[in-house]
């Protein structure tokens, strides 16, 4: 059996600690919600080993920007 991560995902905050709500592992602000992008077109970070990274709004904003003009240059 294998396990699929969404393409969307959660990080919650202090998980450990009791905290509720999520932080950014980029700019480190507690949020309401965070997001991660596993696969998009050629993007895939499902099978690729790297450490898993969340992302407020406004970093995913910044991050997918970023990524995809990257991609077009």
């Amino acid at each position: 059996m294998s396990s699929r991560e969404p393409l969307e995902a959660e990080s919650p905050l202090g998980q450990n600690d009791g905290n509720s709500g999520f932080c950014c592992d980029f700019c480190g602000l507690e949020v309401a919600s965070v997001k991660r992008v596993a696969l998009d077109g050629d993007y895939e970070r499902l099978r690729t080993p790297h450490k898993r990274r969340y992302a407020c709004p406004d970093c995913s904003e910044r991050k997918e920007r970023a990524r995809l003009g990257a991609a077009s240059g």
